[in-house]
């Protein structure tokens, strides 16, 4: 099996290099990885961050194939849906799967989606955070992620009523999907509501959806985050509406 892990990044200079070490260091036995960045036109450090944690020789000699690393940059920033686009436009494995690079998803559950795929005859695999409240901390972030967990329920609930299967993280971003099913829909989606759009063509194809179990790490408005809950929120919801009656 071939994976495509692709990595959409804005301005994450501070996490890029780490994100990379911890997708590279993966290993997961029988899957081939392909590591597709794309650069959202980040006005920081980013770009000069990657070009540093390209694979040298040694690293090839280790078994680290150069030619499975693949990176892309946009003249500006164009959104999340865009870069997203761009990565799964130059994927060649069998299946996608979209690491953001701020740390908040760990690559280590990464073989436990793929684990879902082998053994439970999965034909998508969504990494869920929600199946429980994260253990949150006592600091400023924990009242926005409150809202934004309650945001998450909501729009996941809203996903099952109009879609008729139950979910309880549709705007997950790890989600593991065939990449012949995700190149054959015509995506439009240029921002955040990526995730609505996905699942929502997923699922008006029949497509079911396997739940997985996954860890969190929230960040909070001031490490980074760039979700706006409520009009992000809005502009997902309009986007599942939409296409629940349109293609």
């Amino acid at each position: 099996m071939k994976l495509s892990i692709i990595i959409p990044v804005f301005n994450e200079e501070n996490t890029i290099l780490e994100v990379l070490n911890r997708v590279k260091a993966l290993e997961i036995p029988g899957v081939e990885k392909e590591i597709i960045v794309v650069d959202d036109g980040s006005t920081d450090a980013t770009a000069s961050e990657f070009q540093s944690s390209k694979p040298s020789a040694r690293a090839q000699a280790d078994g680290f194939k150069v030619q499975s690393f693949k990176f892309f940059r946009h003249p500006k920033n164009l959104g999340k849906g865009v870069a997203v686009r761009t990565g799964i436009k130059h994927a060649t494995g069998d299946y996608i799967l979209i690491q953001d690079a701020d740390l908040e998803y760990n690559p280590k559950d990464i073989p436990m989606l793929i684990e879902s795929i082998r053994n439970d005859n999965a034909e998508v695999v969504y990494g869920t955070r929600l199946r429980r409240l994260p253990n949150l901390s006592k600091d400023e972030r924990t009242p926005r992620f409150l809202l934004h967990y309650l945001g998450n329920r909501l729009l996941s609930f809203i996903t099952s009523v109009l879609y008729g299967q139950w979910l309880t993280d549709m705007e997950t971003c790890y989600k593991i999907i065939p990449r012949k099913i995700v190149q054959n829909f015509t995506l439009r989606s240029k921002s955040f509501e990526f995730e609505a759009e996905i699942t929502a063509k997923l699922l008006k194809k029949g497509i079911k959806i396997k739940e997985v179990s996954i860890s969190t790490n929230p960040r909070g408005y001031k490490e980074g985050k760039k979700l706006r809950t409520f009009h992000d929120g809005a502009i997902a919801f309009w986007t599942l509406l939409k296409y629940r009656f349109t293609d």
